[in-house]
């Protein structure tokens, strides 16, 4: 009887194993195979970081028997260390196959594990960094890896510098911290392989869904698995953000690839294309990954091809751009009180020194330079023919300026939380009060409107301009986005074209929003990593677009013109979405 019982179990069992779905087979290249150069695996090496302090973790290092201390040799970096790498995504085999077969370079992989926090007490828990690292956004992650975790590996290997020339991998958390490597280092990462992303709301990673279609496309490639059965939990539904993210991608430029099918969240699903994958993400190597172009935008102010380009340089810190008629531009070096000119030729030459730390400049109908002296408490104005100054106010602080077509003038002061209006004649008096930080100023091109810039929040204010120049109507209009944990977007210049449309330089970049609504349609990517100052137009044509970012002057050439405030109203009909 008990023979029967266990026969009959045994045909149970075996029908139910074999009505289970069988998964489908590894790529050939994600198994052994003979004849191939085996590369070798090593560590654990433990890893204590200053990043993410009181974190540690122990990362492994794959090295190619191809490799050549000679020659500086691309990175491939896995999150969640050996663990992912070896038993999801089969990679130091893949590497084997794929590096014979010449498919992709000979590369260093790097598998690095999240860090936790020891406990102190025997048997109490250690705190899991895991979504700290993987799911936050901002640049913490990225410098993990580029100021720690790369150097340390090249004092043992050459590795390449070139961002062209790392790649950079993920499932889950580890994917969307992938594409967060690449999206906020472009400079150090530019291959991007992401499984089962989690681009959901666990801290915030959902946002960029809509940043991708809203920043300058980055040069980074991409490659998006996922299957119609990833979890929907109270973060999201994977699926669809995933989806939603191939077709951000997508509209946005990018280089980008996927791979869909009806799997649930597993990192085995990815792995079983690895070979696949990889192939598609080192195409056409060592030709650069080049940045996108989206055709579809609105706002048509990206030139193809066009980048920044720089100015000038080894300044203190740099502000105030301003044009005058002929297209020159002017600016100034704050810390040290100096103004400089930009001529139409790119040469830059000294025009004033000791000028009371002058901040904001602007030109006037009258071919006059003004300009915000905080340092002196005044607001002067440069002849720019014979050098010659005139203090028209005494006795205020003041940061940036805008003048009008009848030669009355708007300036903020920041130290105050106040607007001021000066008319022609010189009678100065508050016209707004409370903004906490008022900072950039412009008007629009009908000269109906001012807007003035928040550098503690993240609004530009817009103001109705009444006939006798006070300000009427405020209102929290320019929506700016922020970077991740900022509580303030650093709002500063602002700029205005012939369509009305506002840049705002901020943290992110500079920030162009429509006049119709204060919604942000695109993020000028910021030609260094420090924080951009002001904006102006400048040229003959005013389709060159200038900014000042710390020490340096930055160009770039633009479809759009700007406008000067200083010249008669332009009364165009406002464009509509």
């Amino acid at each position: 009887m008990r023979h029967l019982l266990l026969a009959g179990f045994l045909l149970v069992f075996a029908e139910l194993t074999l009505a289970q779905p069988q998964e489908p087979p590894l790529h050939p290249d994600s198994l052994p195979q003979a004849g191939v150069p085996k590369g070798k695996v090593l560590g654990p090496f433990e890893w204590r970081s200053q990043i993410f302090p009181g974190t540690v973790r122990q990362y492994h290092l794959y090295v190619p028997q191809q490799y050549d201390p000679a020659k500086p040799t691309p990175v491939f970096v896995v999150n969640d260390g050996l663990r992912l790498a070896e038993n999801s995504l089969h990679a130091p085999t893949v590497l084997d196959n794929l590096i014979h077969q010449g498919k992709v370079p000979v590369q260093i992989g790097i598998f690095v594990p999240p860090g936790n926090v020891p406990p102190v007490k025997e048997g109490a828990w250690a705190r899991a960094n895991r979504s700290f690292e993987y799911d936050g956004l901002g640049d913490r992650y990225a410098r993990f890896l580029i100021e720690e975790i790369l150097p340390e590996v090249a004092k043992s290997y050459n590795l390449s510098n070139d961002p062209n020339d790392r790649a950079i991998a993920g499932t889950s958390s580890g994917a969307i911290a992938a594409f967060n490597v690449a999206w906020e280092r472009p400079d150090a990462f530019r291959r991007v392989v992401s499984g089962i992303g989690t681009f959901v709301s666990l801290r915030g990673g959902d946002a960029f869904i809509n940043l991708i279609r809203k920043a300058e496309p980055k040069p980074i490639r991409v490659f998006l698995q996922d299957g119609s059965n990833d979890q929907d939990i109270y973060g999201g539904n994977w699926w669809l953000a995933n989806l939603a993210m191939l077709s951000s991608l997508e509209w946005a430029g990018y280089d980008v690839n996927h791979s869909w099918g009806e799997g649930g969240h597993s990192g085995r699903d990815v792995g079983r294309i690895m070979p696949e994958v990889l192939t598609w993400l080192w195409r056409d190597y060592p030709e650069p990954i080049k940045r996108g172009v989206t055709p579809k935008r609105r706002v048509d102010v990206v030139v193809p091809g066009e980048d920044w380009q720089l100015v000038s340089a080894g300044h203190e810190f740099t502000e105030g751009p301003a044009v005058n008629n002929a297209g020159e531009m002017f600016f100034t070096d704050l810390r040290r009180s100096l103004i400089h000119k930009v001529g139409l030729d790119g040469k830059v030459t000294l025009f004033a020194d000791k000028t009371g730390n002058v901040n904001g400049l602007m030109f006037g109908s009258d071919g006059l330079l003004y300009g915000c002296a905080g340092g002196a408490k005044q607001i002067v104005r440069y002849n720019t023919q014979t050098g010659a100054k005139e203090v028209l106010v005494d006795g205020v602080e003041s940061n940036d300026i805008v003048v009008l077509a009848g030669g009355d003038y708007y300036f903020t002061d920041p130290q105050n939380n106040k607007v001021w209006y000066v008319t022609a004649a010189g009678q100065a008096r508050t016209v707004d009060e409370g903004i906490s930080r008022p900072n950039g100023i412009t008007v629009t091109p009908d000269q109906t409107f001012l807007y003035v810039s928040d550098t503690n929040g993240r609004f530009v204010y817009s103001f109705q301009i009444q006939p006798d120049g006070s300000l009427a109507h405020k209102q929290e209009f320019t929506h700016l986005h922020l970077s991740d944990g900022a509580l303030r977007s650093r709002a500063d210049g602002i700029a205005v074209d012939s369509t009305g449309m506002l840049y705002v330089t901020t943290e992110l970049g500079v920030q162009i929003a429509d006049p119709d609504g204060g919604r942000v349609h695109l993020i000028l990517e910021p030609p260094q990593r420090k924080h951009i100052s002001n904006v102006a137009f400048g040229g003959p044509n005013r389709d060159i677009l200038y900014v000042t970012v710390s020490d340096k002057v930055y160009k770039r050439k633009v479809q759009t013109k700007g406008i000067d405030s200083w010249k008669p109203p332009i009364f165009d009909r406002m464009p509509r979405l």
